[in-house]
């Protein structure tokens, strides 16, 4: 995947999410989500969750992904709360990426 071109798409429950940060936070988030499009995924820090599904970390953040072809679906982000990414937030990138693949 190094140095690939990607075209991000973020879905209106990560959107929302993003705009409900502080500017410094959804700039930290569009930093990284930046570095993701053009193919750099050394600089950010991820974890695979289950399947296709990821998920971009950023501080106390989470932000759920997959990606289809040169596509990156940004799913719903979510606050880090416990050591373990809720089971619902996984259940739901996968349904959409059912959906969407």
């Amino acid at each position: 995947m190094e140095n690939a071109e990607f075209k991000v798409l973020i879905l209106e429950p990560a959107q929302k999410y993003i705009d409900s940060l502080s500017k410094p936070e959804q700039g930290a988030v569009r930093a990284d989500m930046s570095a993701m499009e053009s193919g750099d995924f050394d600089s950010v820090y991820t974890k695979m969750l289950k399947g296709k599904v990821r998920e971009l970390i950023v501080g106390r953040h989470r932000i759920s992904y997959f990606t289809i072809g040169s596509t990156l679906h940004f799913v719903r982000g979510f606050p880090k709360k416990s050591a373990k990414t809720p089971i619902k937030e996984i259940a739901y990138a996968e349904q959409v990426y059912k959906l969407m693949k």
